[in-house]
């Protein structure tokens, strides 16, 4: 640290110029082929990337292929290695999240590539001073705090710090060490996530003939809307407390710590969660990512409610359920390869709640869901559990390479 200190005051003792990123790159969008065309995704061999990716922080790989027909289609073009991309729009905590591609890709409507004069300003050293600044790209975008959006405009508009590129190849070095070992440990949890999901499938795969009856989920139970005549201006104020779409889609369990304020007046009828119920996210650019779902697993004391992108499942008799069983039976391939035949669309899908209530579930006796949540339990808190093991020292490596990044990526203005 020391070092680059010294390399700081020497070549940045007037302070460091601010630039606008229209000025030192280029900014463009990418595009999404007609995903009902099989033509445009079957066999495909050019790496697509979707919004979410952008929470990979560095892309490797990703999950979607398109062919040639496909990219041709839609008019995009491809992002080189090495290039920053921002999520323009997204819902929950998406937008603004920064990402850098390794290999060559294209991307969807939704993110924006900033392929960068290399010469003027290093690329990850971009993407490390981005992703310091998500909470001020999100002031900046428009909309409420679930759906607004950026656009390229903004984002060319938006301006950073353009040291000396000895002194920018400098942080990045410092600051890779940190982005590096956290990669490390990302991969071991992985591993982890992995034997979780294989002990989960194989534990909740039942066979007809065994001791679990199966029944749709028409039977036992009925669908509920979310939070219903509200606008942006609703969010981020008021005493009530509301589930996003992040933490759904987030959390095989809801997490009510994290509930968000919404303004709901006494007189309004609005649908609450309650104790066992199952929330569904509505809504995603790819079938895949449709109906994930999320369980209440704690009581209430005040009414929490639900955000209008997701819905809530009601069981009539809770008492054959074990709740925690069925935070890991709505994961397994099982459910999920049938919830993702429930949803339906072109550029955006949605699930239909009509077939939803023909998704067939089991109900094995009680015990048998004690103890597949007794080893299921184990499994998911190495993954998940903040306190200890890996994502504990995730955390702890996270912190501190903000604590770094914000230490060497703030400058002195340099005036005239």
């Amino acid at each position: 640290m020391s070092e680059i200190k010294k390399l700081i005051e020497r070549l940045c003792q007037d302070g460091v110029e601010y630039k606008k990123l229209g000025e030192v790159a280029k900014c463009y969008s990418g595009a999404t082929p007609k995903t009902g065309v099989a033509a445009y995704w079957e066999n495909g061999t050019i790496p697509w990337m979707n919004s979410g990716e952008v929470n990979l922080g560095r892309v490797f790989q990703t999950e979607k292929k398109i062919t040639q027909a496909g990219f041709e289609s839609c008019s995009t073009k491809m992002v080189p290695p090495h290039t920053v991309v921002i999520a323009l729009a997204g819902q929950g905590k998406t937008r603004g999240t920064v990402a850098i591609t390794e290999i060559e890709l294209c991307t969807n409507q939704s993110l924006c590539a900033v392929e960068v004069n290399e010469s003027i300003v290093n690329s990850y050293f971009l993407w490390h001073y981005l992703r310091g600044q998500y909470q001020t790209l999100r002031k900046i975008s428009s909309g409420d705090g679930t759906r607004g959006g950026l656009n390229q405009i903004m984002i060319r508009n938006f301006e950073i710090p353009v040291p000396p590129i000895e002194v920018q190849s400098k942080i990045v070095e410092i600051l890779d060490n940190f982005t590096e070992l956290e990669a490390e440990l990302e991969a071991e949890l992985e591993a982890r996530r992995k034997q979780y999901e294989y002990y989960r499938n194989q534990l909740l795969t039942f066979d007809k003939v065994g001791g679990a009856r199966f029944v749709n989920m028409s039977e036992i139970g009925k669908f509920y809307g979310g939070l219903s005549g509200k606008n942006k201006n609703d969010f981020g104020i008021g005493k009530a407390k509301y589930i996003t779409y992040m933490n759904v889609y987030s959390n095989i369990a809801v997490d009510l710590s994290i509930a968000e304020d919404v303004n709901v007046t006494d007189d309004e009828k609005q649908n609450s969660i309650q104790y066992g119920d199952i929330i569904f996210t509505g809504s995603s650019e790819t079938p895949e990512e449709c109906g994930m779902s999320s369980v209440v697993t704690e009581n209430m004391e005040e009414p929490i409610y639900l955000n209008s992108f997701c819905f809530g499942f009601r069981i009539d008799d809770l008492s054959v359920f074990n709740v925690h069983f069925l935070k890991h039976l709505f994961r397994s391939h099982s459910l999920r390869s049938q919830i993702v035949k429930t949803a339906s669309g072109v550029t955006r899908f949605n699930i239909s709640k009509k077939k939803m209530e023909k998704v067939e579930i089991p109900i094995p006796p009680l015990e048998e869901q004690k103890r597949i949540v007794s080893i299921l339990d184990r499994f998911e808190a190495l993954t998940t559990d903040l306190q200890s093991g890996l994502p504990a020292e995730i955390e702890a490596r996270r912190k501190q390479y903000e604590y770094y990044r914000e230490q060497l990526l703030t400058f002195k203005l340099k005036t005239a």
